[in-house]
C-alpha cells in the first residue's frame, strides 16, 4: 500500500516538531558576530535543569557517539584502569571506544534484557582492585530497552573508588529527571536526535567540577573534541572554538521552550504514560516484552518477535502501514523489534503504532480481536487522566 507519509517509531532519529524545524529555519548568521554568543549562552544554561548540571552544557556539532568519545578521551589515558557495565550494544560501544585510546578495560558483561544492579557493580569493582579511573555506564540501553539504576550504581562507585561515573544518557536524557549531583554523575552526555526532539547533528556534554579538573590534567591527544578547548572558550567570549551547528542550535532553543512550556515533570510523567500503553498494549496481542516492568525504559520498548508471525511485523508495518520501527542489534538481530516512544510523541501516536500491530498481525494470521491493543492502551490512558 502507498504512503505518502512515513510515521517514524524507531529510538532515534525521531520526529521534530513543526515549531522546532522552523526555529531552524531562521536566517544564518555568523558565528563569530553579536548575536551567537548570546544564542549558544542562553542554550547552554536553559539545558542545565534537563542534564541535572549545575554548569552550562557543552554543545558540539557531532552525533551521539562523538558525544561518548569526547567524554573518554577528555579523562582517559592510554593504560588508565576503566571498568564498563555492558546490559547491550552501547555499553559495548563504550567500551570499544576506551580500547581504542588503550585503556585498559574490565567489562562488567550483564544479560542483555536486564540492568546491572549496585550488588553486581560492588564486587565487581572489589574484584577490579585500586586505581579504577572511571566507571562507564548507559542510562538507557537503546538496543534493549532498559533503564539501569543509575542513581544507585554512582552511589555504588563513589562507596569503593575515586573513580570518575560517566553516564551515556543518549537516549533518555529529554524524557527523565536528571540530577548530575544527587545520582554522583560527573560526566552526562547526550544527542540531539532521541528525546532531545531535534535532527541529527549536536552532541551534548555536561560535567562537573572534578571532571573538568581531570581533563585539565588528560595527556590523551586530541584536538577537536578537546574540551579544554570548548569551556575555555565558553568562559572567555560565550563561543565555541570551531564552527557550530548553528541552525540545530536555533532549534535547540526552541526545544528548551517546549520543556519549559510543557513543565518537565509532565514531560517526564508523558514518557512514563506512553511506555505503559506500549507494554500493555503488546501484551494484550500476546507479544513478549524482553524488559521487564522494573526495568523497562520509557523512551523505548523492546518486542521479543523470534518466531511465529511476529517474526515478519517490522517488514509488513513499514511495508502495509508506513511505520517505521527498528530492528534488533547485534546478538539480538533477528530476535526482537524496538518502539521509539520519545520526544514528540503523544498517547493518540502510541494508539497509531499499536493499530498497525493489530492490522499486520491479522494479515499474519497471528492477531488478537482488532481493537485488544489499542483498547488496552485507552484504559491505561484513561486510568491516567483519573489520578
Amino acid at each position: 500500500m502507498f504512503f505518502d507519509e512515513r510515521f517514524l517509531f524507531t529510538p532515534g532519529p525521531t520526529p521534530v516538531p513543526d515549531r522546532v524545524k522552523a526555529a531552524m529555519n531562521r536566517p544564518m548568521i555568523g558565528h563569530r558576530g553579536e548575536a551567537f554568543p548570546k544564542l549558544l549562552e542562553e542554550v547552554s544554561t536553559r539545558l542545565m535543569p534537563v542534564f541535572g548540571s549545575k554548569s552550562p552544557v557543552t554543545l558540539i556539532s557531532g552525533s551521539g557517539t562523538a558525544a561518548l568519545e569526547t567524554a573518554v578521551v577528555n579523562v582517559v589515558e592510554e593504560g588508565d584502569l576503566v571498568v564498563v557495565i555492558v546490559t547491550g550494544a552501547f555499553g559495548e560501544r563504550f567500551a570499544a571506544i576506551c580500547e581504542a585510546f588503550g585503556a585498559n578495560v574490565r567489562r562488567l558483561e550483564i544479560e542483555w534484557g536486564k540492568t546491572c544492579s549496585g550488588e553486581e557493580l560492588a564486587l565487581f569493582l572489589k574484584k577490579a582492585g585500586a586505581g579504577v579511573k572511571a566507571v562507564f555506564a548507559t542510562y538507557c540501553e537503546t538496543s534493549t530497552g532498559v533503564f539501569n539504576p543509575i542513581k544507585e550504581l554512582g552511589e555504588v562507585t563513589k562507596r569503593y573508588t575515586d573513580a570518575l561515573f560517566i553516564v551515556d544518557g543518549v537516549s533518555c536524557i529529554g524524557a527523565v529527571l536528571a540530577n548530575m549531583e544527587e545520582q554522583n554523575i560527573d560526566i552526562l552526555v547526550a544527542g540531539s536526535q532521541k528525546a532531545m526532539m531535534l535532527p541529527p547533528g549536536l552532541a551534548f556534554i555536561a560535567s562537573n567540577d572534578h571532571a573538568r579538573a581531570v581533563m585539565q590534567k588528560c595527556r590523551t591527544k586530541r584536538f577537536y573534541l578537546d574540551l579544554n578547548k570548548y569551556h575555555a572558550s565558553f568562559e572567555k567570549e560565550s563561543q565555541t572554538p570551531f564552527t557550530p551547528a548553528v541552525s540545530l542550535i536555533y532549534g535547540a532553543l526552541e526545544v528548551c521552550e517546549l520543556f519549559e512550556e510543557e513543565g518537565f515533570e509532565n514531560t517526564v510523567g508523558r514518557h512514563l504514560l506512553l511506555r505503559d500503553m506500549v507494554r500493555e498494549g503488546a501484551r494484550a496481542l500476546q507479544l513478549p516484552l524482553l524488559a521487564s516492568d522494573e526495568d523497562a525504559s520509557s523512551t523505548v520498548t523492546a518486542i521479543v518477535t523470534n518466531t511465529g508471525p511476529a517474526r515478519q511485523l517490522k517488514k509488513m508495518l513499514a511495508d502495509e502501514f508506513g511505520i517505521m520501527v527498528a530492528g534488533g542489534q547485534k546478538k539480538l538481530k533477528g530476535e526482537i523489534f524496538r518502539i521509539g516512544h520519545m520526544g514528540y510523541c503523544t498517547p493518540y501516536d502510541v494508539l497509531k503504532v499499536l493499530a498497525g500491530m493489530e492490522m499486520a498481525l491479522q494479515q499474519l494470521g497471528g492477531g488478537n480481536k482488532l481493537g485488544a491493543a489499542t483498547g488496552m492502551a485507552q484504559e491505561v490512558w484513561l486510568h491516567r487522566l483519573g489520578k
